[in-house]
């Protein structure tokens, strides 16, 4: 029998679940724009009502963007000196925070906010440690329906699952006691395996270090080659590093609780429309929230492009709520290597794509044994129909179907390029078809 701490521990956990679980939030990935990535600490009332008005002026509601978050840099210099309550900086914000929450959600559009699970926030601010509370009581009194939390400055308060847990159940009981539902994302970079602890208490936490804007070049100040007991997680992550990061925790995740791969770069400059197009493809296949972070005012047909394909948000959408899993990983001669991911939708329909992360364009075969590897032989044996989804079809829908294939296709794939497929069982009496290259 337990000893009556450990009973008290364990329901203590279960109510926190309960609420969690309820809040009713994240039942698929969050979509929205985040000011970090593209303006750091240079933010004001300005930069937020511009950019919530630029997601409207290009219908980007429409597909699910819908979360106006203001990261880092928001406060005033102190809190509240009588009651210790959050400020913003009046200069920036001469208005308010509740005045800006409520012109966000007029547009028809939710607001967030940020703070940090320590004394500080990573840029110098007051942070929430010890003020749970009251940051949580006021966040609500302001509207606000998302809270991004740090981890700088946390005071040692991590190095096992248990200690970090507890820091970050604290904002989590305390905005569950506001009666608001507010989503609740964990950023703690993936210190002490949030994957094992945060289902109960977040609705999504990071994985990893932050993502920098490259594909794949290494930096010391992102360390770890694996998130499963990484030490340091560190900054300045490369895209495919955060990739491989993810590839084993994919099991955590589900309705309500993601694996947060970080912020999206696209339309920030650093890399090319095909690693962009990966950054998209993998993001949405590996269930991560879909967070804007570029400059939503100014962007190019190509970033509209790639932010909108439909087929592929509909992928990261889907109500199983079920990221791919990577089915093998082979390294190339000219270096980088080749991956193959899949997983199952709604519908007895699947999804499967292939990365290729080498310098120089590849041809392979993807057989059917290995995508429905997790289906059995029926699944891998029996014909389907396939769709591009980065192809537009006739009526410039996203999702090129390429008929009808079976057992295996033969693909070329350029360099740092991701395609993804979405496949459909087609009827036993249907007539085979082979591709040479898709």
């Amino acid at each position: 029998m337990l000893p009556l701490a450990s009973l008290v521990l364990l329901s203590s956990l279960h109510w926190t679940a309960v609420l969690a679980a309820d809040n009713g939030l994240a039942i698929t990935p969050q979509m929205g724009w985040n000011t970090w990535n593209h303006f750091g600490c240079d933010i004001s009332e300005d930069t937020i009502l511009s950019a919530a008005q630029a997601i409207i002026a290009n219908n980007l509601t429409d597909l699910g963007y819908e979360y106006v978050i203001m990261d880092d840099c928001w406060h005033a210099p102190s809190r509240d000196n009588q009651t210790g309550a959050p400020v913003a900086d009046p200069a920036k914000f001469p208005n308010g925070i509740k005045d800006l929450s409520d012109k966000i959600h007029a547009m028809g559009l939710k607001f967030g906010i940020y703070s940090d699970a320590g004394t500080y926030t990573c840029g110098g601010r007051f942070g929430s440690l010890g003020y749970e509370d009251i940051d949580a009581k006021t966040y609500a009194e302001w509207g606000v329906d998302y809270l991004k939390y740090d981890n700088c400055y946390n005071e040692g308060l991590s190095g096992t699952p248990h200690i970090s847990h507890e820091r970050y159940a604290n904002m989590s009981r305390a905005l569950n006691a506001t009666g608001r539902p507010i989503l609740y994302s964990m950023c703690n970079w993936g210190e002490d395996g949030p994957w094992n602890f945060a289902q109960n208490i977040a609705n999504s936490w990071r994985i990893s270090g932050d993502i920098m804007d490259n594909f794949d070049r290494y930096d010391d100040r992102c360390p770890c080659t694996s998130v499963i007991d990484c030490k340091l997680p560190g900054f300045h992550c490369a895209m495919t590093r955060i990739i491989d990061f993810a590839a084993p925790v994919g099991q955590k995740a589900g309705p309500g609780h993601w694996n947060d791969l970080d912020m999206l770069e696209i339309g920030n400059g650093g890399m090319t429309f095909d690693e962009y197009v990966t950054h998209f493809s993998m993001w949405s296949i590996l269930k991560s929230p879909l967070i804007l972070g570029n400059d939503v005012t100014n962007m190019t047909n190509e970033t509209l492009t790639i932010i909108t394909n439909k087929a592929i948000i509909d992928i990261n959408q889907d109500a199983a709520g079920s990221p791919t899993n990577r089915m093998w990983k082979r390294s190339v001669d000219e270096g980088g290597d080749l991956s193959l991911w899949a997983g199952s939708l709604v519908n007895n329909t699947y999804v499967f794509a292939l990365l290729n992360t080498s310098p120089a364009e590849q041809t392979v075969q993807v057989d059917f044994v290995d995508v429905f590897f997790d289906q059995g032989k029926v699944y891998q044996t029996q014909p389907y129909e396939v769709f591009d989804l980065w192809q537009k079809d006739d009526e410039g829908t996203w999702g090129k179907s390429f008929g009808i294939i079976q057992g295996s296709m033969n693909v070329t794939i350029g360099v740092h390029q991701t395609k993804v497929w979405k496949a459909v069982p087609a009827p036993q009496t249907s007539t085979r078809r082979d591709y040479a290259e898709l």
